[in-house]
């Protein structure tokens, strides 16, 4: 069977009952059903982009991060064409020292990549950063977020046992992957990194909780009190309250509350500063990141990084073209 080394090209028409069972001999499935990677998919998925140009080493067993390894795992996942810069852009920023991918996969711990994306192309790909946004019905979020999973399992080597040693995981190891809302309630995350046009970030997260504003939530001090008890707690939990150097914090905020934060008179400013001053979480206020995505309600979701030691990586989105 031809393919590109270990990842084997199927011919046109194959099942997928028995793609699924070659991937599994092969080691190259998460569980799930795959599409058959066949090559049309995969020339359709690189597009004009160079095959074979190395973009960097992925640990924990440094496979070659090549357009055409990248885009193998696209199609794997179900991506439709035009996501593999933002899958590539996604694999690349996790090489960033600062993000400590090789702790991230190995740990006995939980720690899951995840992507928030930025900028117009989001809306390119059809994803959704509306109600639901971290479940499942749309498949721009669950494909791309599906997509980088298998680039740390298939390129990097992270697999169970061998890279991957968690106790237990977590399913965001299978995939997460949202969109930024483009509303510019607050200045955008990627505005604040200095980006101008599209981005993705990446984060090593612990899980996700839910947070609820506090009482009625009818000031801005109520709605984000928990915030910081939730994101405190998470980090003295996972750290077994043991003294680790501050990092950064990152928790989901709907437009609903948003909007009611704001027309408080509040800016991100005073958002990060009360966050701070309220509960010991981050070295700085600016290293507390509110992310403005989802749908009508006032759930936040806080983001706790791994408390193994982990920093955010904002990287533009990268033009894969020959």
């Amino acid at each position: 069977m031809e393919g590109l080394g270990e990842f084997p090209l199927f011919p046109t028409g194959t099942s997928w009952q028995a793609a699924w069972s070659l991937l599994e001999e092969f080691s190259l499935n998460d569980g799930l059903p795959m599409v058959p990677p066949t090559g049309d998919l995969l020339e359709e998925m690189l597009d004009d982009a160079p095959r074979g140009i190395s973009h960097g080493q992925l640990p924990p067993l440094f496979g070659e991060l090549t357009a055409a390894a990248v885009a193998y795992q696209c199609v794997l996942a179900g991506c439709a064409p035009g996501a593999l810069p933002l899958v590539m852009t996604a694999a690349t920023a996790c090489l960033e020292q600062r993000f400590n991918l090789l702790g991230i996969l190995t740990t006995t711990g939980t720690p899951a990549v995840m992507a928030i994306v930025h900028g117009a192309c989001s809306e390119r790909l059809g994803m959704n950063a509306g109600t639901n946004c971290l479940g499942p019905g749309n498949r721009g979020n669950a494909t791309i977020g599906r997509a980088i999973a298998l680039v740390m399992r298939n390129i990097g080597g992270a697999r169970p046992g061998i890279g991957d040693m968690a106790t237990m995981g977590q399913p965001g190891k299978i995939g997460i992957c949202i969109p930024e809302n483009n509303e510019e309630i607050l200045p955008s995350f990627y505005h604040r990194t200095g980006c101008d046009g599209d981005a993705v970030t990446v984060l090593g997260i612990s899980g996700t909780i839910e947070v609820l504003p506090e009482g009625d939530g009818d000031t801005p001090e109520a709605v984000l009190a928990h915030v910081g008890l939730v994101l405190a707690a998470a980090r003295s939990a996972a750290s077994a309250g043991q003294a680790h150097v501050l990092g950064e914090q990152f928790f989901l905020l709907p437009p609903e509350l948003a909007c009611q934060i704001t027309k408080r008179g509040w800016d991100l400013g005073r958002i990060q500063s009360f966050l701070f001053e309220r509960a010991e979480i981050a070295r700085s206020p600016q290293d507390i990141h509110p992310i403005i995505t989802g749908g009508p309600g006032v759930k936040m979701t806080c983001l706790p990084l791994w408390a193994g030691g982990t920093l955010s990586v904002t990287k533009p989105l990268l033009s894969l073209g020959s």
